[in-house]
């Protein structure tokens, strides 16, 4: 699972509602993934993600083998194909979180036994958004049919958020992004496509006017997204107005709030929304383990992979 586009409708949803069943403890009994090894691959930081499917994996029966950036000889100009083989004839699924372009986890997957799923990767982080969709679920008890705002810049997380939305019917995502921010226009071509096949909306504009109807949601991120730097010095400036603050829950008074963290109170989003009783956001960061755990559970049972003796 490179991409969210890498599953199909009913895969999608399946991850959703067994990632919900995790978090409520209605997941059942069992460790489906005893004996099985799991490599976990972070070049970049990462607290909750990584930690998320570490002890998922754990609490599944796997064992875990972690990677840190400096440790694969990658760095010493091995191709991803050659360790990918290697990988494969030693693991049984890798989690990785890399600093670029997916293909490099595709390369990995190359070989063709080993379960890749990508925990980021610069333009999607599918198992945010699979942790989004278990957060709602949960709350709401459906997908279908929510208004969703999404305020802040178009990068992996809103990506991820709109290829996940668009294939729920009715399930409608405005996203307000700031001029030169937006969502890549391939992915937003793509979540259109998605959208006008099954009956959902995904929409974007630079700009806070015409809110239209109340949202059930609103989502925001990091400004400095997984410490990158931005070529406009002035940024900040086209920022500020995309601040999610207790005048949101004006016009949407009983909108959640939902953020995929770490935050910066006073920056994307007021510490009193952040803090206050709308906010999901700690609860959604608890759930990225219990969607790890519906992703790994889902990659070992497509792969049909079994313990190696």
């Amino acid at each position: 699972m490179v991409s969210l586009d890498d599953l199909t409708d009913a895969e999608l949803r399946h991850l959703a509602r067994r990632g919900a069943e995790f978090a409520a403890g209605r997941a059942g009994a069992g460790r489906p993934l005893s004996g099985l090894i799991a490599g976990a691959y972070f070049a970049k930081t990462s607290t909750r993600t990584r930690t998320a499917f570490s002890a998922g994996a754990l609490r599944l029966g796997a064992q875990v083998i972690a990677y840190g950036p400096g440790d694969l000889q990658t760095n010493t100009g091995e191709t991803v194909q050659d360790t990918g083989r290697v990988f494969a004839g030693m693991l049984d699924v890798l989690v990785a979180r890399t600093t670029g372009d997916p293909a490099e986890l595709r390369g990995w997957a190359e070989d063709g036994r080993l379960a890749v799923v990508n925990a980021m990767t610069a333009d999607e982080h599918p198992t945010q958004a699979l942790t989004d969709l278990a957060t709602l679920l949960g709350h709401f008890g459906r997908i279908e049919g929510l208004r969703v705002l999404y305020l802040g810049e178009g990068n992996n997380s809103a990506a991820a958020l709109a290829l996940a939305l668009a294939r729920f019917p009715g399930a409608r995502l405005e996203l307000r992004t700031p001029p030169g921010y937006g969502l890549a226009a391939d992915v937003l071509a793509r979540a259109g496509a998605h959208a006008a096949r099954c009956g959902a909306e995904v929409t974007e504009r630079h700009d806070l006017d015409d809110l239209g109807e109340p949202f059930d949601a609103v989502y925001t991120t990091r400004w400095q997204t997984t410490g990158t730097s931005k070529p406009d010095p002035d940024w900040r400036t086209l920022f500020e107005p995309f601040r999610v603050t207790a005048d949101l829950w004006k016009h949407s008074p009983d909108a959640v709030l939902l953020h995929d963290l770490p935050a910066h109170r006073g920056e994307e989003v007021t510490a009193e929304v952040l803090d206050g009783p709308a906010s999901l956001a700690f609860r959604q960061a608890e759930n990225k383990m219990h969607s790890a755990m519906a992703v790994l559970e889902w990659s070992c049972a497509a792969r049909d992979i079994e313990p190696r003796g």
